[in-house]
């Protein structure tokens, strides 16, 4: 049923980004008077296809990765005199800018419109009040303690734990002051606290900002009660079952299940005695854990899970807006968005960001699923995110990207004249092999998730 999700919410996903980038270029082109040729969803065999009365073949393709128009062009064959005025190549510099820009920009039009949809829906966020400080740590310096709500990062509200970290996530690699706005337990004083930081979290690999603050957020004691077992986990092939409930590991008697899951994380690869109550008898366990992850965030793995428990009340808060604040809300949202997927572009040409934190088709496959399961509006704001990024990607200087285009155009308009098609041609194989070299390492990063 997973994979199913996953391949359905991929291709549902990229269909609709790559269709709606593609029609920006197709809708602008003809408006423009360009004669398009093609409009095509996908790569390879065509599935389907069929003609317009302006004479444009559209092709549903078997590999659905992309997707592309093509338009009347001298530099890609003769063209009859009698539709010169339609090639795209004698359209004027601003023409063919907005012809190529409106890719893009449909993509974030897009963003626009899920995040309108969103806003509207509401969404039920947990408070981020403090469930415990670690000793000695960033947070525990600055005089943080368990019971106070996060109202505000760097001056930003953050009416939820995502918000939090999404802040945090702006500051990853950077050294300076985070400010931190907290409201105290039982009251509606809201005090600033100041917390240094320095190369914060510079070049790792999977980054928990919360957690590398020494903060755990607050949630309901959870019994630690096996639910689910991992097919290829320590758990299972040690012989635990669902119901097992586990009291201790290695003689740390467990409060509950956040405890168990903290103990685990520090121990990959170790073998440890699990002590557990089964049918009203007790009973120990020796196994040994797996691990996850990398260097400084390689982490132990049991592969057991438990039953969610229900959260109180005072806990949880809806955040909805009418039609016209949430037109406010999704220009907001899109446009931060933008800005920290360009800012974590630069971070990781800088070495501030691990370049392991790069995504490919994989990874962007299971987020595509995890998110469908999870229902609309979490796939929604996927969408919204991932039509984002393919706008910002789009856009960036590189020649074979919409943004090599445009800097190609840019460079004409001041020049009063195009750059050799010599230049032009040695830009484009330089781009090629940027875009080639950064989809391998997308690729790389994604198999070694697995």
């Amino acid at each position: 049923m997973n994979t199913l999700y996953m391949v359905l919410g991929l291709l549902v996903a990229l269909g609709v980004l790559v269709t709606f980038h593609e029609f920006g270029h197709f809708w602008v082109a003809r408006r423009c008077g360009v004669k398009v040729l093609r409009f095509s969803v996908g790569f390879g065999t065509p599935l389907l296809r069929w003609h317009d009365r302006h004479g444009t073949e559209f092709v549903v393709a078997a590999v659905p990765l992309g997707g592309y128009v093509k338009m009347l062009d001298e530099r890609e064959g003769e063209v009859p005199a009698e539709l010169l005025d339609q090639a795209f190549n004698r359209k004027s510099v601003k023409q063919r800018f907005a012809i190529v820009s409106a890719g893009p920009i449909a993509n974030f039009l897009l963003a626009l419109l899920f995040f309108w949809i969103l806003a509207m829906l509401g969404s039920q966020q947990v408070r981020p009040v403090i469930g415990a400080v670690e000793e000695g740590s960033l947070a525990a310096q600055a005089g943080l303690v368990a019971g106070q709500e996060i109202v505000a990062v760097d001056g930003k509200r953050t009416p939820g734990w995502a918000a939090v970290s999404l802040q945090l996530v702006r500051r990853l690699g950077e050294s300076g002051e985070l400010a931190l706005t907290v409201r105290e337990s039982d009251s509606s004083l809201e005090r600033d606290y100041r917390l240094s930081l320095n190369d914060w979290l510079r070049g790792a690999d999977d980054p928990d900002p919360v957690a590398s603050l020494g903060i755990r957020p607050w949630r309901p004691q959870t019994p630690a009660v096996l639910a689910q077992l991992a097919p290829d986990g320590p758990a299972l092939a040690a012989g635990l079952q669902v119901g097992d409930r586990v009291l201790a590991i290695d003689g740390l008697v467990l409060a509950d299940w956040q405890q168990l899951v903290d103990a685990v994380r520090q121990r990959p690869d170790e073998a440890v005695t699990l002590r557990i109550e089964r049918g009203g008898e007790e009973r120990e366990v020796r196994l040994t854990l797996a691990s996850r992850g990398e260097g400084e965030t390689r982490m132990g793995y049991l592969g057991a899970g438990v039953e969610g428990v229900e959260w109180p009340a005072e806990m949880l808060r809806e955040v909805s807006f009418g039609p016209f604040e949430a037109v406010a809300e999704s220009l907001r949202r899109t446009w931060s968005m933008s800005v920290l997927t360009l800012d974590s572009l630069r971070k990781m040409l800088f070495g501030e960001l691990s370049v392991k934190n790069l995504s490919g088709p994989i990874t962007i496959a299971k987020v595509a699923g995890a998110s469908a399961q999870s229902g609309v509006g979490d796939f929604l704001n996927f969408l919204a995110y991932l039509s984002i990024s393919l706008g910002v990607l789009n856009l960036l200087p590189i020649p074979v990207l919409d943004g090599g285009h445009l800097l190609f155009y840019l460079i004409e308009w001041a020049r009063g004249r195009p750059l050799s098609e010599r230049v032009q041609v040695w830009g484009m194989q330089i781009g090629i092999s940027v875009v080639v070299g950064v989809m391998l390492l997308a690729l790389v990063n994604d198999l070694s998730r697995l």
